[in-house]
């Protein structure tokens, strides 16, 4: 069952063919997230392999955030969905050794941000209109101070991520998640901006939001559309106007836990 590899005369180790042989259980549909897999001593029957070789694949398959281990009598491999956070990380990981700007990102969301809002919209729930609603009526009464300007940016972001969850295209929707959580997570604005320039921030995107929601809820996917597109020429314009970059470091996955969120995204 466990092959030589291919590519040259070295051989992969046993533990790396193990999880690319239960990966392909996964995209074969014959396990899905929530199933346990079978006791650590059967699968090293199943494989063929030793007990150091099959906790090597389990291990690999954890990190890559596709199995949970647990310990005890009842413990053993569980088969998980890979977390949007874990997809985030590795991307980010990857641009860190990029040349990339803002632009860069806006580029991108000015395409996808519309198409993904507009094909939300038939599937849009009651929940999910109010959790629009109550995303714009926490960001309406904006007030500068840094604290509210903290909430105001999460809920910025949360109204984006309740469109995304809501648009069937599965890449769509996980490419303009990733990108909210970059927002979030790596835009910083200058330290010098006035309290004048947060408000005005605030408003235009909470004008925004609410025609957005609005031609949501008349379930006018055309209008969404269009005040989506322009509602990223303005947060792009916005950004520039208060000198927001992407600070040049790596988010850790303590941060992610703590759900950490900068100031300066939209």
């Amino acid at each position: 069952m466990l092959k030589r590899d291919k590519r040259g005369p070295r051989t992969t180790k046993r533990g790396d063919q193990v999880a690319e042989l239960i990966k392909t259980w996964i995209t074969d549909g014959k396990v899905r997230p929530g199933v346990r897999l079978n006791k650590e001593a059967e699968l090293q029957d199943i494989f063929n392999v030793s007990r150091g070789s099959m906790r090597d694949a389990l291990k690999a398959l954890e990190v890559q955030g596709l199995v949970r281990l647990s310990t005890g009598p009842d413990g053993g491999a569980t088969i998980t969905r890979v977390p949007l956070a874990r997809a985030f990380q590795a991307l980010q990981n990857y641009l860190f050794f990029e040349s990339i700007n803002l632009e860069d990102i806006y580029a991108v969301r000015r395409v996808l941000e519309p198409l993904l809002a507009a094909g939300a919209v038939e599937h849009l729930t009651e929940a999910d209109l109010e959790a629009l609603e109550h995303s714009v009526e926490v960001c309406e009464p904006f007030v500068a101070s840094h604290d509210h300007a903290l909430d105001q940016r999460h809920e910025d972001i949360h109204f984006h991520d309740v469109l995304a969850a809501a648009n069937p295209n599965a890449f769509l929707r996980c490419v303009c998640q990733i990108i909210n959580q970059m927002l979030h997570s790596l835009v910083i604005v200058a330290g010098n901006v006035t309290q004048d320039d947060y408000q005005a921030f605030g408003r235009q995107t909470v004008a925004a939001h609410r025609a957005i929601m609005d031609a949501a809820k008349r379930r006018d996917a055309d209008a969404v559309e269009q005040f989506m597109a322009a509602h990223m020429e303005e947060a792009e314009a916005q950004l520039r106007k208060v000198h927001a970059a992407l600070r040049q470091k790596l988010v850790l996955d303590s941060d992610l836990g703590l759900h950490v969120r900068s100031k300066g995204s939209s």
